[in-house]
């Protein structure tokens, strides 16, 4: 190692913890290893934190970009023991106890993973080329800068079949992204559209909901997802439960029931995969691209190599394919991770980790939400109330909380949405409309 090139981070004389990807999980660890007499580095191809369950309202403008990120190293300036790179980590090397890096290498005493998960196209190359998916910041505004494109180039067109592929939308997916992303959408149409497309028939904007499940929001008891279901229908939502797409060539929606829709935005809601990186044997990772890790975090066949969140398979009876992949078991493992490494510093036992589940909840639009905590649940304007509160007081920094209830506010009682911003050119590109006629059959229902 020692002719590669260095990521000059000095040795301070303590155990180092190399973090690798700074998501709900990382964030935590880091944060909670301030009291812990180690040196802790955390790597990232960001250099900020993004709060991904707000993802989508960047990107149906009704939220401001800034409002969701937050940068480590304000998070962290007054941690002394904390030191960032931005990079991206290539591999791993387990018997010397380092990492390769796009800026160079670093030796390790304790390493974790805590790299989240992308989205999951099943195999499918042509949604992966042609949707749009909801996983980055970047995703956002290129959705954002699409559904303003389109309609703006709309304006312009007469023909029914262009003006529809352009319009119409087709979220897949009925978890909370899909069912958060088609009720803001549902929310655009009804209240902001009609004001800033006065020449346009908004009624000719169809939204549909694509769901291979047979109801929404699995990961809730069925009541929820039948309310959520009721909730975007009165909204003027298409839901298709029981349905797939099968393929999608830009314009083309092959569903699994044999009918078509046309449009040039389908948004791609229906499933993740882990981020796993090279160097560490096949066997320690799942089906689902995630590491199979004991109760204490550690990796399978490594005691000083852990896993948190989303990456991270811990199996268990309650848990047959791992805990969800949401924020709260992430944030949880991280914190106990601190507290074990400090254990195994002093050669004492380590703590098992066992998931408190806080509970689900999605939003569905104005004054709608589901929300089950343990033996409670509700739906409706307090659920919405409930969901704004928790996801306002999750965020990262005072200035971002501040950002967004604001906005929220100014939403609400004015029933408009001021970020409709068109930033650079990702999400406007698509092939010329005069040549839509040649490959686009006619709408179906």
């Amino acid at each position: 190692m020692e002719n590669q090139k260095q990521t000059r981070i000095p040795n301070i004389g303590k155990p180092r913890v190399v973090i690798i990807g700074g998501g709900f999980g990382g964030l935590e660890l880091v944060k909670a290893l301030k009291k812990v007499d180690v040196q802790t580095v955390l790597f990232d191809k960001h250099n900020h934190h993004t709060f991904q369950p707000l993802l989508y309202q960047v990107a149906t403008s009704g939220l401001e970009t800034n409002s969701i990120v937050y940068p480590f190293r304000k998070k962290f300036d007054r941690q002394k023991n904390f030191y960032f790179r931005l990079a991206e980590v290539k591999k791993i090397y387990p018997d010397e106890k380092y990492i390769e890096t796009s800026i160079g290498v670093l030796e390790y005493d304790f390493l974790v993973i805590a790299t989240g998960a992308t989205t999951n196209y099943y195999g499918a190359k042509d949604i992966a080329k042609n949707s749009l998916p909801m996983k980055t910041i970047e995703d956002s505004i290129r959705l954002r800068n699409r559904i303003i494109n389109n309609f703006e180039e709309a304006l312009l067109v007469e023909d029914d079949v262009k003006l529809n592929s352009l319009i119409d939308f087709v979220v897949v997916g009925g978890g909370p992204t899909g069912v958060e992303v088609a009720g803001a959408l549902a929310e655009l149409r009804n209240y902001v559209f009609p004001t800033d497309y006065k020449e346009l028939d908004l009624l000719k904007m169809d939204i549909d909901l694509i769901e291979a499940s047979p109801s929404l929001l699995n990961g809730m008891a069925q009541p929820a997802g039948q309310k959520a279901q009721k909730f975007l229908e009165n909204m003027g939502v298409r839901v298709h439960t029981q349905t797939s797409v099968k393929s999608y060539d830009g314009y083309t929606v092959e569903l699994s029931n044999g009918k078509q829709l046309i449009t040039r935005n389908l948004i791609w809601a229906a499933g993740v995969t882990g981020c796993v990186l090279q160097g560490l044997k096949p066997e320690a990772v799942s089906k689902g691209n995630r590491y199979f890790v004991n109760e204490f975090n550690q990796i399978q066949g490594h005691d000083d190599i852990f896993a948190l969140g989303d990456v991270a398979a811990m199996v268990s009876e309650d848990y047959p394919r791992g805990h969800p992949q949401m924020a709260p078991p992430a944030m949880q493992q991280g914190k106990l991770l601190a507290k074990n490494i400090k254990k195994l510093m002093n050669k004492q036992p380590l703590k098992s980790f066992k998931y408190f589940n806080q509970g689900s909840m999605a939003t569905i639009g104005r004054n709608r939400a589901v929300v089950e905590m343990g033996k409670f649940k509700i739906q409706g304007f307090i659920a919405w109330f409930i969901w704004m509160f928790v996801h306002l007081m999750s965020l990262v920094g005072y200035r971002n909380r501040l950002l967004v209830f604001f906005s929220w506010m100014w939403s609400y009682f004015s029933y408009d949405r001021s970020n409709r911003l068109i930033i650079g050119n990702a999400g406007t590109e698509h092939p010329e409309i005069e040549k839509i006629d040649e490959v686009l059959p006619k709408k179906t229902e």
